[in-house]
């Protein structure tokens, strides 16, 4: 069984693996992710002055009665962010995964970005 240390540190070796190859490109803005047990929030940030330029919960997507899980949700708050970021005419963006693996709410959030009109 693998202790608390061994996850925490797999899991700062992701991050920083993750954050070596966004810090290449330096001329798009970066997509960060944050995932907590019940909702997921995006923002769009200027990596050059590293303020935010836009940003979405999924506190405000309302899940519908026939949905199970939080995918559809993630889905629609990946889509929400997009529209939000063509109104302040953002189109290429890498996508800043963190430290989080890419699959579940994540690849959700990232596929109904690109549904929206993102690039990256």
């Amino acid at each position: 069984m693998r202790t608390k240390r061994e996850i925490r540190n797999k899991a700062e070796r992701r991050k920083l693996s993750v954050r070596a190859k966004i810090n290449k490109i330096t001329d798009r803005p970066r997509l960060c992710v944050f995932r907590s047990n019940n909702y997921v929030y995006a923002q769009i940030i200027d990596s050059k002055t590293g303020s935010t330029i836009t940003g979405i919960s999924s506190k405000i997507i309302e899940k519908t009665p026939d949905e199970k899980g939080y995918l559809g949700v993630c889905f629609r708050t990946g889509k929400a962010l997009a529209e939000k970021a063509k109104e302040k005419n953002i189109d290429k963006v890498v996508f800043d995964r963190g430290s989080l693996k890419y699959h579940g709410r994540i690849k959700a959030l990232a596929d109904g970005a690109r549904d929206g009109g993102l690039i990256f």
